[in-house]
């Protein structure tokens, strides 16, 4: 009885001490990087330039990570690449073209991969793991949570494509100089995507403003809500104080400010007071800072055009471009700069 005992005490601490072991040595394999403060929601974290070039390939990729479940509040310990799958499902409809599915799993797994370089001992915002389950990084889902997400019959449609779009790009991310990149993504852009530093702080040059022509079956390309006027400058004045804006004087007193490269407004002159586009996208929640206002009787119709920060790849353009016939390569390439498709392995 006594040896018993002592045999499941045994095992019960090697069941402890081994998924700790592993992932000590995972994250010495994949090198280390100084933590950094953690980015607000409207950063980048390709601000930090310096901590960007001090990221350096690996030779090899991890099999397990951490990952913080937003949903359970707990450290998860996964497979990289069974954990990919439930990003890209989460990330993309599974209904788009193979090509844009991998597309997406080869920006997930550098995205991901990034994060563990740059806070090898966890985010100030997750602290236990260096990258978490929601849209602060990239959001997952459980194979579980995804079948009660979609209709009947999705997962059989689907998975199978889901895993293919993983599978047949294992190990690949994407490098600038052989540096694992930031891979920013977004829904849709609007016809063209941002430069870095027109939406945050910092030029990077693999995050430069292309065209994406291919984004006309957006759901979100084009928007626009009403707003009684009264609310409008209520709203205006509630942040920016008390200025002289009435619905008689709003043409003459709201004046573009700058425009960026891909059509987004940087500013706006609110009776002479410099407004950003991003504030005033937070403000009334917009889904871009492309925008207009249109005043008609007691309303303002704010028009919208494209979803998201616009910067890196626009998902429904590379979608476009896989139904256009470019191969996933030809996507990435196309988004990200000068960028080069390495192999973890």
């Amino acid at each position: 009885m006594k040896n018993s005992f002592i045999f499941a005490l045994i095992i019960f601490s090697m069941l402890f001490i081994i998924p700790t072991v592993a992932l000590n040595y995972l994250e010495n394999k994949i090198g280390n990087t100084n933590s950094s403060t953690s980015e607000d929601t409207n950063k980048s974290s390709s601000e930090e330039q310096n901590d960007k070039d001090n990221i350096q390939l690996s030779s090899s990729e991890p099999n397990l990570i951490k990952v913080y479940n937003l949903k359970t509040n707990e450290v998860m310990v996964i497979d990289l690449e069974e954990y990919l799958k439930g990003v890209v499902a989460s990330e993309m409809p599974a209904e788009f073209n193979i090509e844009a599915l991998k597309a997406q799993a080869v920006t997930a797994r550098t995205y991901l991969l990034y994060k563990i370089k740059k806070f090898p001992d966890g985010q100030p915002e997750h602290l236990d793991a260096p990258i978490c389950t929601g849209t602060h990084c990239q959001v997952w889902n459980s194979k579980e949570d995804l079948i009660a997400q979609h209709e009947n019959g999705w997962y059989d449609k689907y998975w199978g494509k889901i895993e293919e779009s993983v599978d047949s790009t294992r190990g690949q991310i994407l490098t600038y100089e052989n540096k694992i990149i930031e891979p920013l993504f977004h829904s849709t852009s609007g016809g063209r995507t941002e430069n870095s530093e027109d939406v945050f702080s910092t030029s990077v040059p693999y995050l430069r403003s292309v065209e994406s022509p291919y984004e006309n079956n957006a759901p979100k390309l084009h928007d626009s809500a009403k707003i009684p006027i009264g609310d409008f400058i209520s709203k205006i004045k509630s942040v920016y104080g008390d200025l002289n804006i009435t619905p008689n004087n709003l043409k003459e007193k709201i004046q573009l400010g700058s425009v960026s490269e891909g059509g987004k407004i940087k500013s706006l002159m609110i009776d002479n007071k410099e407004v950003s586009g991003r504030e005033i996208r937070s403000l009334f929640g917009l889904n871009s800072t492309n925008f207009s206002f249109i005043q008609s009787g007691n309303q303002i119709e704010i028009v919208t055009t494209g979803y998201g920060h616009g910067v890196g790849m626009s998902q429904w353009g590379a979608a476009g471009m896989a139904d256009e016939g470019y191969n996933y390569k030809e996507i990435l390439k196309h988004y990200y700069t000068n960028v080069e498709i390495a192999n973890m392995k």
